[in-house]
């Protein structure tokens, strides 16, 4: 039988209180466990020194005969001193997914085709001005040799 150290939900709705257990890990989560050994208040400050409580005797005995510990339940053995757990690293952390980088590349190739066309459309009235002043100035040059 496996053993896991985990934390089993209590309180009311919006409330909620924890259980440190020792379980099967087979178990539900608030399901039948073997021992009780501290709880955890998350509404209490970070600070306060009632927000974990753990019995260090019982849970030392259960890492000692091969129970496993969740990640959370690790946090709070790592900070209580009991256990030391390594620290985690996800360098893909703080990436966007796929379907964000897709649309980002379709809004950067929508802006680069919107500045080619402004910079087109500032380009081709200059031409069009340039071809209009120079029209006029052919058509006066022809009236001055008729006239």
């Amino acid at each position: 039988m496996s053993v896991a150290i985990r934390l089993s939900r209590g309180g009311a709705k919006k409330r909620p209180y924890y259980k440190v257990v020792v379980s099967n890990s087979r178990a539900p989560r608030d399901g039948k466990y073997l021992e009780q050994v501290g709880t955890y208040n998350p509404l209490l400050a970070k600070d306060d020194e009632n927000r974990v409580r753990l019995n260090e005797d019982r849970v030392r005995y259960w890492l000692g005969v091969g129970a496993q510990p969740t990640d959370r339940v690790a946090r709070m053995l790592d900070k209580a001193g009991i256990m030391e757990r390594a620290a985690t690293n996800n360098p893909k952390k703080g990436e966007p997914g796929d379907k964000a980088k897709e649309r980002a590349e379709e809004k950067a190739e929508k802006l680069r085709e919107a500045e080619e066309a402004a910079k087109a459309a500032a380009e081709a009235p200059a031409e069009e001005a340039s071809a209009a002043e120079e029209a006029p100035a052919a058509e006066a040059t022809e009236e001055q040799t008729e006239g």
